[in-house]
């Protein structure tokens, strides 16, 4: 069960890979769940990646063998989980599994799949697209809460800045947080360099505890962090997955100053 008034932690390899590797990082996940039992952990993967840089980049297992290895994860370590869709046709299926059904960032004004979402019942999260301002996600929590949303998470994951790189306004979280729903940080995606790659997106992993500190300080209500028990050796996005071997300690690191934001420490 997502328990939103906690500290949300979203977590988990890109894509599918392999149950092995998800099953890794799901072992892991449970067990920082078990130790932090003030935030609610959700496992995340993808599976199907349908916005990659190139023809021949990694895409996952597909939907609806992907959903079984979610389905399994969920069932042997007892976490929640959430995944994307692409198409509108694709909700119902990923609903009746996940606990949270993610709308991706250049799909986010899209009314069918935000209707679609709704419609699922199901906690829907929508990250904000790299085109959009913080301003303008009013717009999209509306159509939401006009189609019957109940649960909204809204995800701050960077703002295009010229070509190749991503900035995260701090104001956003403020800002966002006006349409008094929750505001999660995708961390990891707003390391992206877009398009720096020859058949793959690059990225910037040494900023990434800078950003979550102070994403942190700026009130968050969650992370959103992809980690790969070897992210050098990832099928997708390896320049931004965070090692799963170093979790925890982030974690430590990250709650003791969200426990100082919240006037808890």
């Amino acid at each position: 069960m997502v328990d939103l008034e906690k500290f949300l932690l979203i977590a988990g390899p890109c894509a599918i890979e392999s149950t092995e590797i998800c099953d890794r990082v799901a072992e892991e996940l449970a067990k920082i769940q078990k130790a932090h039992p003030e935030i609610s952990v959700v496992f995340k993967s993808s599976a199907d990646k349908a916005n990659r840089s190139a023809v021949q980049s990694y895409r996952g297992f597909g939907m609806e063998r992907g959903l079984k290895i979610l389905s399994s994860v969920k069932e042997r370590f007892g976490l929640p989980i959430t995944t994307d869709f692409h198409t509108p046709d694709q909700a119902k299926m990923v609903g009746s599994v996940v606990d949270i059904i993610q709308i991706p960032a250049f799909l986010c004004r899209q009314t069918d799949m935000l209707k679609a979402a709704a419609e699922t019942g199901k906690i829907v999260s929508v990250k904000k697209g790299q085109f959009l301002s913080p301003w303008d996600m009013r717009h999209v929590v509306e159509k939401l809460r006009a189609f019957g949303a109940k649960k909204i998470i809204q995800m701050e994951r960077g703002t295009s800045f010229g070509y190749g790189n991503l900035v995260v306004d701090m104001r956003s979280f403020q800002i966002m947080r006006e349409n008094r729903r929750l505001v999660v940080y995708d961390l990891t995606h707003s390391l992206q360099l877009p398009g720096m790659g020859a058949n793959e997106t690059r990225g910037a992993r040494e900023f990434a505890d800078t950003l979550a500190r102070a994403a942190i300080g700026a009130g968050i209500d969650g992370l959103f962090i992809e980690t790969h028990p070897n992210p050098d050796k990832a099928l997708c996005d390896r320049e931004t997955q965070l090692p799963l071997d170093t979790l925890n300690e982030r974690m430590e690191i990250y709650l003791k100053l969200h426990r100082m934001v919240r006037g808890l420490g």
